[in-house]
């Protein structure tokens, strides 16, 4: 009876077990459904940029520089430590009696230590004169901003490369449509051709020249196919090769947008905004608290120090006090030199406050220059193109031009379609320019 009660109660208990393994198993399956079916990440271009600027594995290691600057201001703050010293002299090597036995005959061991023996305690400290440690501080502190705008400015650089091959991948996107989509229809032409040659209404050699006119949209198929995987693949690499998974896809409007905003708008914008800028204006301001180190550290330093003895039973106290003579040395060279340090400073931003300047200028009339493309081809050239394709394709299958001919609109209409994209991308990526020359990305 007990053997089955156990045997009993053991199964319960593995049954209760069960249960909650069925239980658990409901409750996580959801969530690996979910993500099985969500399929392949899809980001937008701000979340690539956010992605990037997480997950870069270069910008991460810059953002140390800032760390490692920090980290130096706690060195510069920090005072000289005190000196302790200590001495006993006059120690004998044997016996005092042994040595001298005329001197110290009777003399016991401690009362010679007492009495024979000198010894000193003291301590002894460095003060900094001309505030060198303020000086110090502050110009390691001018370093640590100069560093984060510096930093600041590499991520600006990283947006636009992300940016960049955003839109890469967009064109290519879209290349892949477009070719798909004159595949699907110029094989219609193909196979109208071929019942045509079959049933003798065409030549052979117009039929090939027909099937020679597919070639060229598999071509483009394929391309815009291998320059999406190689775009997709250096993207993630900016992203962050481990924070997205292999079968990631963009996912963002290819539009044209529009810009509203005039160039001296844009130029106050930059001067306010760019990291390098703010940077160079920071590096002044360091060259600046250099100096003043330089000046700081031409001041002699006093060391002041304090000293207990014991000489011959007699106590004793001793302070005294150091300081080097500046005849020589007053670090003129080093204050010299950070002088030279300012107004080479000052010439880098007065460039720097220029190529801003420039920057946004070019990156203005580029974008622009790309504008106007653009609206040729959406108010005039791409339904031109269409409307001459589409009568030859009417005229050609009803004996009303010559092969020849359609096949020269064919490839206008893809030519147009594909200048189109092409163009899109180019001022798309001259917008992304101009981001980068402001040094923001709202330019409204």
């Amino acid at each position: 009876m007990k053997s089955n009660r156990v045997t009993r109660n053991f199964w319960k208990f593995f049954a209760g077990l069960a249960a909650c393994a069925v239980v658990s198993c409901m409750l996580t399956t959801p969530s690996a459904y979910g993500q099985a079916t969500n399929g392949p990440v899809r980001i937008t271009l701000d979340e690539a940029i956010q992605m990037a600027l997480q997950h870069n594995h270069s910008i991460i290691a810059a953002r140390t520089a800032i760390e490692q600057s920090q980290d130096m201001e706690v060195t510069a703050n920090l005072r000289p430590n005190p000196t302790l010293f200590t001495d006993w002299e006059y120690l004998p090597l044997g016996s005092p009696t042994k040595q001298n036995p005329d001197l110290y005959s009777g003399v016991a061991l401690h009362d010679y230590l007492n009495n024979n023996t000198e010894g000193d305690i003291g301590l002894s400290y460095l003060i900094e004169r001309g505030h060198k440690r303020q000086a110090r501080y502050q110009a390691a502190k001018d370093v640590t901003a100069q560093t984060r705008s510096l930093v600041a400015d590499n991520e600006r650089g990283l947006t636009y490369q992300v940016a960049t091959l955003f839109v890469n991948v967009q064109l290519a996107e879209s290349t892949i449509d477009l070719a798909q989509q004159d595949l699907k229809s110029f094989q219609q032409t193909v196979d109208i051709g071929e019942f045509q040659f079959k049933a003798g209404g065409i030549s052979e050699d117009d039929y090939l020249k027909i099937e020679l006119q597919l070639l060229q949209f598999e071509t483009d198929l394929e391309q815009a196919q291998l320059a999406r995987q190689q775009g997709l693949s250096d993207l993630r690499q900016l992203l962050g090769y481990e924070s997205v998974s292999a079968e990631y896809d963009v996912v963002d409007a290819f539009d044209y947008i529009p810009l509203k905003g005039n160039v001296d708008d844009l130029q106050m914008k930059a001067l306010q905004n760019r990291p390098d800028l703010r940077a160079a204006a920071q590096g002044v301001t360091a060259a600046n608290s250099g100096y003043a180190l330089a000046k700081a550290d031409g001041k002699q330093d006093v060391t002041v120090t304090g000293n207990y003895s014991h000489v011959n039973a007699i106590n004793a106290a001793t302070i005294y006090a150091s300081i080097p003579l500046a005849i020589f040395n007053r670090n003129q060279g080093e204050i010299a030199r950070t002088k030279s340090v300012i107004t080479m400073s000052q010439e880098q931003q007065a460039f720097t406050n220029g190529q801003v300047l420039t920057d946004v200028k070019d990156a203005y009339e580029g974008l622009k220059s790309n504008d106007r493309m653009v609206m040729m081809y959406m108010d005039k050239y791409r339904e031109v193109a269409k409307k001459s394709r589409d009568i030859a394709d009417y005229a050609y299958h009803r004996g009303g031009i010559a092969l020849i001919d359609f096949l020269d609109a064919e490839r206008s209409y893809r030519a147009a379609e594909l200048g189109y994209r092409q163009t899109l991308a180019s001022y798309l990526l001259a917008l992304e320019q101009l981001r980068e020359a402001v040094g923001i990305r709202n330019l409204q």
